[in-house]
């Protein structure tokens, strides 16, 4: 090899500006194709934010009292009555749905609210069908919303 390339070949690897390279040098060979960035992984299924019954299963057959598990991701249960920011606590609603964002929860036989930040609790419901929507609002029972609700079907034997 040349002085002359070398010395070009060295500027341009340090980021110096060259002349074009002598017409006797050799050309460049072509560079490989970079390999393909390997694909990210899946996000997991399940919710980033919201709440989530993780007993029963939505359309399970079971016994009266039901009992129920809750989840919420994206805020922390803490019991009514404290206003903490980020926090509330769960509430089922029997046969009903979602409280729109900002609303209070209402306090009655079919809107059953576990202020003391229960994960789980027992709900005695008659034979057949039902909805069970949990809905999981603030320290003042003030709902979170839809984002924070869901509804399961269940029936009761």
């Amino acid at each position: 090899m040349s002085a002359r390339f070398l010395v070009i070949a060295l500027l341009v690897a340090c980021g110096g500006e060259t002349a074009d390279p002598p017409a006797d040098a050799p050309a460049e060979a072509p560079a490989p194709a970079p390999e393909a960035a390997p694909e990210a992984p899946a996000e997991k299924p399940g919710k980033k934010r919201g709440v989530d019954f993780v007993e029963p299963t939505d359309g399970a057959t079971v016994k009266s009292p039901v009992h129920v598990k809750f989840d919420v991701k994206g805020k922390k249960v803490h019991k009514a009555g404290e206003l903490v920011k980020g926090t509330g606590h769960h509430h089922i609603i029997v046969d009903g749905s979602f409280i729109e964002k900002g609303k209070p929860v209402p306090a009655d036989a079919t809107h059953i609210h576990y202020g003391g930040g229960q994960l789980e609790a027992d709900i005695p419901l008659d034979p057949g069908e039902h909805t069970l929507t949990m809905q999981f609002a603030d320290g003042a029972h003030i709902s979170f919303g839809e984002p924070f609700s869901t509804t399961i079907k269940v029936t009761v034997e």
